[in-house]
């Protein structure tokens, strides 16, 4: 089972979503208050499991409409996600990923792990 971990940052507060074996599956924006962060932690559990998928690597891309886990390339050639909320704003980003499965397996990750996951504040 995944939990989130709520911790205070040097401008406000974020969060990490851990899957079971404790690897960090996806990070939050920095937000203003941990009211908003806990709405960020309540926006990724609603949105994740249901979230359609766009493969931005895909020639053409197929646009998915929101909410959504978005997959592209960074600058640096690896593969990373984001998860859009229904309104459309980023409530979660992956890692940089070398391989494109290992990409999909962290989306997959995330959907699975959000499911009934603990919320635990770190501060």
């Amino acid at each position: 089972m995944g939990k989130f971990i709520v911790k205070k940052a040097s401008t406000g507060y974020m969060f990490n979503l851990l899957a079971g074996n404790g690897e960090i599956i996806a990070t939050s924006e920095i937000y203003t208050s941990e009211a908003a962060c806990l709405n960020g932690v309540e926006s990724v559990s609603v949105n994740a499991p249901i979230a359609n998928f766009e493969d931005q690597t895909d020639d053409p891309v197929k646009t998915a409409v929101n909410p959504k886990f978005e997959m592209y390339k960074d600058k640096a050639g690896e593969f990373r996600f984001r998860l859009k909320a229904k309104n459309g704003e980023i409530i979660a980003v992956s890692e940089g990923y070398k391989a494109k499965a290992g990409c999909l397996n962290g989306i997959d990750s995330v959907r699975k792990n959000v499911v009934d996951a603990k919320i635990e504040k770190n501060y």
